[in-house]
Order: C-alpha cells, then sequence, then structure tokens
C-alpha cells in the first residue's frame, strides 16, 4: 500500500525531506503523497521514515492504493531506473559542455 497524508495535517514540513522517492509535496491546502512514488520506504528504510517523524500521526496506509511487498519492491527498482537514467543523461550533458 501506498500512504496516505489526511487533513490532520499542520503542514509541519518535516515529512517531505525524510522520503526517499521524493514522493510527497505540498498540495493545494496540506502535503500529498504520490501513491506512484511510494513505496513505503521499502529498499530504502525499514518502516517509512514520514510515518516515524510526523508530529500528529496522520499518515496512514492508503486503502484506495492496496500493494504487496512484491510490488513495492518492484516499484522501488522502477524509481531507482529512473533515478539512475536520469544521472547519466546529466553526466553525459555536462561531459559535452567541457572542453
Amino acid at each position: 500500500m501506498a500512504l496516505l497524508i489526511t487533513d490532520e495535517c499542520i503542514n509541519c514540513d518535516v515529512c517531505e525531506p525524510e522520503c526517499p522517492n521524493q514522493a510527497i509535496s505540498m498540495g493545494e491546502a496540506i502535503y500529498e503523497i504520490d501513491p506512484a512514488r511510494c513505496t513505503e520506504c521499502v529498499g530504502h528504510f525499514d518502516e517509512p521514515q514520514c510515518v516515524q517523524v510526523c508530529p500528529v500521526d496522520c499518515i496512514p496506509l492508503d486503502p484506495a492504493n492496496v500493494e504487496s511487498k512484491e510490488t513495492l519492491w518492484a516499484k522501488y527498482r522502477r524509481l531507482q531506473g529512473e533515478a539512475t537514467a536520469k544521472a547519466l543523461k546529466a553526466a553525459a550533458a555536462l561531459a559535452r559542455s567541457l572542453p
């Protein structure tokens, strides 16, 4: 399952920098979690870091986005592949710009 930030969020800003997948961003009124990027920290940590740091305990599992551990691992691998490809593209662009 992906996680979900409820309307109990107080916009304290502690969860966003803790997310290793950049799945958390500011929404219209409160922070939101992109279920396409949330792996519940699978591949990075034993427990979701946003849940660990949230002072008001407003980040439960999202019942609308049920996922198995295998699915979360596959998502982690996909996100890591995207990050690697992006880094390689940036490095190639930098190398082309050097004399």
